[in-house]
């Protein structure tokens, strides 16, 4: 199983948004954009996939690959997605989540308790341009990738990943932006740490 746990600091915790407006809406654009590259293949749709959107330390949108239907590769019907399960808030009640689409799930949860919870089943990797570099990591079997949004991780993020990481890295010599990220780091599984092609 690989992992994805996203921070998305300035997103909306309600679903009154528009689907117009995805940028501006604490760019949502960007999660949508992480979960469509964590799940998305050419015509084919990962099963072996995990994400976990952090919305603003208050709610946590859960996307599970073997049970998931109705995503497509756009950002307004991802977006949908998450206003759905927005919508559905209110069922999540103290650790029980409301699952209002097949594969979506939310639940309360933040920044800290996301991490400790992959941590107990997963190699939790902070994927950070000053990481060391991802090609002297020996690729993890079950892998939990922890990014963030458009901002750099809080200061109490970056506590609890120096606490709970087992690594940290780097992708490349440039920064990438969170999507592209997601892609390399499959990428990096895939081939067995861009061995085998």
């Amino acid at each position: 199983m690989r992992q994805f746990v996203i921070v998305g600091h300035d997103a909306p915790t309600t679903p009154d948004f528009s689907l117009e407006d995805l940028p501006g809406t604490g760019r949502l654009d960007v999660l949508c954009r992480c979960v469509n590259s964590a799940f998305f293949l050419s015509h084919a749709l990962r099963e072996d996939v995990c994400v976990h959107l952090v919305l603003a330390d208050e709610y946590v949108v859960r996307f599970e690959g073997t049970e998931l239907r109705r995503l497509n590769p756009d950002e307004r019907s991802t977006a949908a997605l998450i206003r759905g399960a927005l919508e559905a808030r209110e069922g999540a009640i103290g650790a029980m989540e409301a699952n209002p689409s097949p594969g979506v799930y939310i639940g309360k949860g933040d920044f800290e308790s996301t991490v400790r919870s992959v941590a107990e089943e997963s190699t939790v990797v902070e994927l950070h341009e000053e990481g060391r570099p991802v090609v002297e990591l020996e690729p993890p079997s079950d892998s939990a990738f922890v990014l963030s949004d458009h901002h750099d991780f809080t200061d109490d993020e970056a506590e609890c990943l120096a606490e709970l990481a087992d690594e940290r890295v780097s992708l490349g010599p440039k920064a990438l932006h969170a999507d592209h990220a997601i892609t390399v780091a499959h990428n990096y599984l895939d081939t067995d740490g861009f061995n085998i092609y």
